[in-house]
């Protein structure tokens, strides 16, 4: 299994002719607003997993659908029934103002689990934390909810292929209920700004570590770009590599475009 990592939550993971899409988002540094994962692999990705519905993490997610033709599995959260087709909000929408179709749209709730094309996918319990973004010296806050964009329609995936499962918690704050969940390789956010803010913090993360005891751990989200800035969110993944082996997990760090076989 190859994984490939593009920043934020966005990862290609292929295995016996399963190309899937994790949080095909956006890129939102002002220098460099385009996709996180190539457009020239769009084309063959035959699934797409949305974790929740911010704009790093679902921008780009209903081009990859059309042009792959992929399944797309994401939160009951994320969507809405009306007259009887399922819609899924605007990836590029405004606010929760417009929803849109997707073809082969496979929505999960907690505990739910679907089989596609030789992938096992499994839906587990995320909670995203409230947002803190500094501009021009005030703080944009936001709480996600009802009504709310932010962290719309959080969810984790465990992802099985062949024997190798693969757990994506996406943008989430520490839950211990994930004691009863395994995985062979965890992938986490990091980059918490403390209090519960945003995600897991460094800390946080190393619990999760201990929680459900992966053989491999990879780091996300964090020293992240935003906006103007080049590094948000910015964590000490040294600090996390080396306590997370402590706890028995191989921790892989990886750079934008950069790969791991597992």
């Amino acid at each position: 299994m190859k994984i490939t990592h593009y920043l934020y939550n966005a990862f290609l993971i292929e295995d016996s002719g399963v190309k899937l899409a994790i949080d095909p988002g956006q890129n939102l540094w002002i220098f460099k607003l385009a996709s996180l994962i190539p457009e020239w692999e769009w084309p063959t990705i035959t699934h797409v997993v949305i974790t929740h519905g911010d704009p790093d993490h679902h921008w780009q997610s209903d081009r990859v659908a059309k042009i792959s033709g992929a399944h797309v599995i994401c939160g009951k959260g994320l969507t809405r029934t009306v007259d009887g087709p399922t819609l899924v909000v605007d990836p590029r929408g405004r606010g929760l103002t417009s929803w849109v179709p997707f073809d082969n749209l496979h929505p999960l709730d907690v505990g739910d689990s679907v089989s596609l094309d030789g992938v096992q996918i499994d839906a587990v319990k995320t909670v995203h934390g409230p947002i803190a973004i500094p501009i021009l010296g005030f703080t944009l806050k936001a709480q996600p909810g009802p009504g709310e964009r932010v962290g719309i329609g959080a969810m984790g995936f465990r992802i099985t292929i062949g024997d190798t499962s693969v757990l994506n918690l996406g943008d989430t704050l520490l839950l211990r209920e994930w004691k009863d969940v395994s995985a062979d390789v965890l992938m986490l956010p990091i980059g918490g700004l403390g209090r519960n803010t945003w995600t897991m913090d460094v800390d946080q993360a190393l619990e999760a570590v201990r929680l459900i005891s992966p053989q491999r751990v990879i780091p996300c989200h964090y020293s992240v770009p935003l906006f103007w800035k080049r590094r948000f969110a910015v964590a000490d993944v040294q600090r996390f590599k080396r306590d997370a082996e402590r706890l028995g997990a191989e921790c892989t760090i990886l750079e934008c475009g950069e790969a791991v076989m597992v």
